[in-house]
């Protein structure tokens, strides 16, 4: 497809999309599935965007640079050179940590929690979705042609959220890296804690946090944090922010409690500064860096930490 037949076929969709008079034969023809296949739509400017172009540009919005959720197949793709990538713990996944009577106690109490979507069925329908276990990858391979330890978060898979999976992939991962003496590298793409585990997701902050006092502290290994939007709740709260060095992107919404918890709390309107370019500002994070050129500019802390021989 040539850039004039890319721009006829983006104005024939949207003309599409926004005509309900369409005859039925085209219809079936220009289906939604079929352009949720090759289209999506920016979130800012709702402009209609080609995926396999809008993958080469590293998910970001040629018309006004918004930078759209990667998935974390593509940012593995991204960071890790080609044919090294080794993933750890693929079969993990979680089950309902509520037992039968806990869930029975509940639904007796309060009717209204039977019309809910039980846990389980939130997670098989977030594996289909993304053809995930749970809603982290992690992994060994290689970056510049350093061997790194890795996990990338995935937003898609229940808004990325840190259940007692998620929690225990990344503490086998850094505990593997410290073993091995490799640099971990954490890519956060979440909402916080999951609500549906309770104080198991909850205690995944304090397990991750001490596997990573042993791999910084102790043993003097390098932990880079990736900040992606949105990163919130509890992963911010806990090994999103204990880097040695704390990279997030460009436009990111980076939080604990969200804007609307704020101003509930406070009761009054706040501005919003859960940005990037202000939390940088005040000192949040190392560097601001566009995911474009991120695998690059990794190279100068592991030149500075002799990792390169």
């Amino acid at each position: 497809m040539d850039v004039k037949e890319w721009f006829e076929e983006n104005r024939r969709i949207n003309s599409l999309l926004r005509d309900k008079d369409v005859n039925e034969p085209e219809k079936k023809i220009y289906d939604r599935e079929k352009i949720k296949a090759l289209w999506t739509q920016c979130d800012n400017c709702t402009t209609m965007l080609y995926v396999q172009f809008l993958k080469e540009d590293k998910s970001i919005c040629k018309e006004c640079g918004h930078y759209l959720k990667m998935n974390s197949s593509d940012r593995i793709e991204l960071l890790i050179d080609h044919g090294t990538w080794c993933p750890m713990d693929e079969n993990m996944y979680a089950i309902d940590v509520l037992s039968e009577e806990d869930e029975d106690s509940h639904s007796d109490s309060n009717p209204d929690l039977d019309q809910e979507e039980p846990y389980k069925d939130h997670i098989i329908s977030s594996q289909i979705e993304t053809g995930l276990p749970d809603a982290i990858q992690t992994g060994i391979g290689k970056l510049n042609g350093i061997p790194i330890a890795l996990g990338v978060m995935d937003f898609k898979f229940m808004g990325g959220s840190m259940g007692s999976v998620v929690g225990e992939k990344i503490t086998r991962l850094i505990e593997y890296a410290t073993e091995n003496s490799l640099p971990v590298i954490m890519v956060c793409a979440s909402g916080g804690a999951r609500m549906q585990e309770g104080s198991f997701s909850s205690m995944q902050m304090a397990k991750i946090a001490s596997a990573l006092y042993i791999h910084q502290k102790e043993k003097k290994l390098l932990y880079i944090s990736i900040l992606t939007s949105p990163t919130t709740g509890g992963v911010t709260a806990s090994f999103g922010m204990l880097g040695d060095i704390i990279i997030a992107e460009p436009k990111a919404y980076i939080a604990f409690a969200g804007k609307r918890v704020i101003e509930q709390t406070l009761g009054q309107v706040i501005e919003d500064f859960q940005v990037t370019e202000n939390l940088f500002d005040h000192g949040l994070f190392d560097l601001v860096v566009s995911r474009d050129i991120l695998k690059g500019v990794l190279s100068d802390p592991f030149w500075f930490y002799g990792l390169y021989k």
